[in-house]
């Protein structure tokens, strides 16, 4: 999948002489925490996150007043905060690709270009997102994790076994094991039999249930108190 595809559009920017004051107003106003920078002709020549923003600021134990503190914010540029050059990829980058140069990188957002021109930003919500429903979360059914051989036709075989169980595939994702000649593989699928599923997965040589669960047993646990 290409980046243009799980991009959010247009992002909103700023330009190098953009105050620090008028920089957190515009992520407030938009609900957002990063800021590509462009110049006067249009072109990216940076970014700005939130944390570079708190991270200008004043510090809490300053003797400056509230109107120093205002007066200083209001001398502060992007230009003198943004982080540049600023890495970017083509908005025809695959999403993989995209979330590895990242993870790379240890940045939490890329510009997608057309060429020059600033058509999108793509951030690590929007991989995570799309990393979601690779997975099939969210989604009813069962969820099947299974260690299998890596060999060649152990897919076609494990996709005919959920085909002859009645069961329609959601997601399926491959991923490597620490095991040499065996990989991961994780299934979601609805309309299945639980037994019927294990027992035909059960006849296919290299290949090992680890578990099946219905969909909606994980739970978000909180701890703390409510302030």
């Amino acid at each position: 999948m290409k980046v243009k595809y799980r991009m959010t559009p247009n992002p909103i920017t700023a330009t190098p002489e953009t105050t620090h004051r008028e920089a957190v107003d515009l992520l407030r106003q938009y609900n957002i925490r990063r800021l590509p920078i462009l110049d006067r002709e249009g072109r990216l020549v940076g970014i700005v996150v939130a944390e570079d923003l708190y991270s200008a600021q004043p510090s809490p134990a300053t003797t400056l007043s509230i109107y120093e503190i205002y007066t200083l914010l209001d001398k502060l540029t992007l230009a003198q905060i943004m982080t540049t050059p600023v890495y970017a990829v083509d908005e025809d980058c695959g999403l993989a690709s995209a979330a590895h140069f990242m993870a790379e990188k240890k940045i939490s957002c890329l510009p997608v270009m057309r060429g020059e021109e600033l058509v999108g930003i793509i951030t690590e919500t929007d991989i995570f997102k799309a990393f979601v429903e690779v997975l099939g979360g969210g989604e009813p059914g069962l969820r099947v994790d299974l260690r299998v051989a890596d060999r060649v036709g152990m897919l076609a075989e494990i996709t005919r076994a959920f085909a002859d169980s009645k069961s329609n595939i959601v997601s399926l994702t491959t991923f490597g094991s620490d095991v040499e000649g065996l990989r991961l593989i994780s299934i979601k699928e609805r309309g299945a039999d639980v037994d019927e599923i294990r027992e035909a997965l059960s006849k296919i040589e290299g290949v090992e249930i680890l578990e099946i669960r219905p969909s909606g047993q994980d739970q978000l646990l909180t701890f703390g108190k409510e302030k």
